[in-house]
């Protein structure tokens, strides 16, 4: 099911050009009411539920009506975004709940190295092997057609 805001909790990121769900939506389906200055899923057919816009949100004003095999009807999941985590708050139809913490990333903001050490292989770009093959693969030479 697709995301959907709850007006009464949106600010639209307290008046922003860009709120934060229009920032992380990878479909750019989140768009800002300039006139009500509240967030909205324009499009929500196209809606992945992929949660970035629900785990962004510093107001927790956006949600996902999850799929019934996944949160079965009267439970709830909702994550709550820290700066180094995020912990999910699973409500169970019979009022039991679980919390989850994960961290956000394993490496330091600004860290991550793409390519992990290895060359980029070849900057043919009709060739059939990948940015960092063989290499990558653990293999000397990739198979090919005879």
């Amino acid at each position: 099911m697709p995301s959907y805001v709850i007006l009464e909790k949106c600010d639209g990121c307290k008046g922003q050009d860009k709120t934060a769900c229009m920032y992380i939506c990878p479909q750019d389906l989140m768009v800002l009411d300039k006139e009500k200055m509240k967030g909205y899923n324009r499009a929500p057919e196209m809606c992945w539920e992929c949660y970035n816009c629900v785990k962004i949100c510093p107001q927790q004003a956006i949600d996902v009506r999850a799929y019934a095999d996944f949160v079965p009807m009267g439970a709830s999941v909702v994550p709550l975004r820290g700066s180094e985590d995020i912990m999910w708050t699973v409500k169970f139809r019979n009022g039991q709940v679980k919390r989850f913490k994960f961290p956000i990333r394993t490496t330091p903001e600004g860290k991550a190295n793409p390519l992990a050490g290895y060359a980029t292989g070849t900057d043919d770009i009709k060739s059939p092997i990948l940015c960092t093959e063989p290499a990558s693969t653990g293999q000397d030479t990739l198979p090919t057609l005879k």
